[in-house]
């Protein structure tokens, strides 16, 4: 069966002293923003790990701090309370623990990765960056973004892409509406998420020729965990949580890819209603 190797095995081969040895890095997590993406985020990691003894799983510092200042608020200029402070003491507090690279499953708050990596002086992934690499081996140029309206205004998919020659689709004042519902309305608020507002959403980035779908905001990553979605969604916490065990363990080979086929290329998703 796929995954099951006996102990034996792996000591001809030297696995174990490969997967448990002390070169591993230590990850650390800026968590809280909101939990719910912060528990879905480990169990990502630990289910994308290569690992079938618990010794064998990344080690992981979390901090999750849910009082951090809401990032779309700050960024959008509706609030004078910056995150980045808050951001920066508990990053310095893992690495003042052993964590050697960080991530932060919260994707606005990506706002503030270069400042963060820099005042803290260790790896913070960015995973949009990561984002653009994987859609440029999947050769995809036209991607549909649903986000905050922080992450959407801010620009940061969009400057992000431009580079790697993907050009970001994003919701008409009214489905961005839509989506700003099911994250803060529905999923932060503890409420079922909406499927009709998603539907809605997809349909018009459909229709403006998105080959990908590009759920960018952690609380929605929690609507791709609980609900059946359709298979052009990429989640974007999933793409952080694969680099974080590229990072820092050993990723299952079956994550080695995220979308579905590898013919999405050119394709136009088909709309439905």
């Amino acid at each position: 069966m796929k995954g099951e190797r006996t102990g034996e095995n792996r000591e001809k081969t030297g696995e174990n002293i490969e997967k448990t040895g002390e070169n591993r890095k230590i990850l650390g997590v800026i968590g809280g923003l909101g939990p719910m993406a912060t528990a879905y985020f480990l169990q990502l990691v630990t289910q994308m790990s290569d690992a079938v003894t618990d010794q064998e799983h990344i080690e992981v510092l979390i901090h999750s701090k849910p009082q951090i200042p809401d990032r779309t608020r700050f960024i959008l200029g509706k609030s004078t309370e910056s995150p980045l402070p808050d951001m920066l003491k508990v990053g310095r507090q893992l690495t003042g623990l052993g964590a050697q690279v960080l991530a932060i499953p919260c994707i606005t708050a990506h706002f503030f990765q270069g400042v963060l990596e820099k005042e803290i002086g260790v790896p913070v992934i960015n995973a949009i960056v990561e984002t653009a690499e994987y859609l440029r081996q999947e050769g995809i140029v036209r991607a549909g973004l649903m986000a905050t309206d922080g992450t959407v205004q801010s620009r940061l998919f969009q400057d992000t892409f431009a580079p790697y020659g993907i050009e970001v689709v994003t919701p008409d004042e009214e489905n961005q509406a839509k989506v700003m519902h099911l994250i803060y309305r529905n999923v932060k608020a503890g409420v079922k998420p909406e499927m009709e507002l998603l539907s809605q959403v997809r349909k018009q980035l459909s229709h403006e020729g998105a080959q990908v779908l590009l759920l960018a905001c952690t609380e929605l990553s929690v609507i791709k965990r609980d609900f059946a979605l359709e298979p052009e969604y990429l989640d974007v916490l999933e793409v952080l949580a694969r680099k974080a065990v590229l990072e820092c363990g050993t990723l299952k080979e079956e994550y080695r890819r995220l979308l579905p086929e590898p013919g999405l290329a050119g394709k136009k998703i088909e709309s439905k209603g």
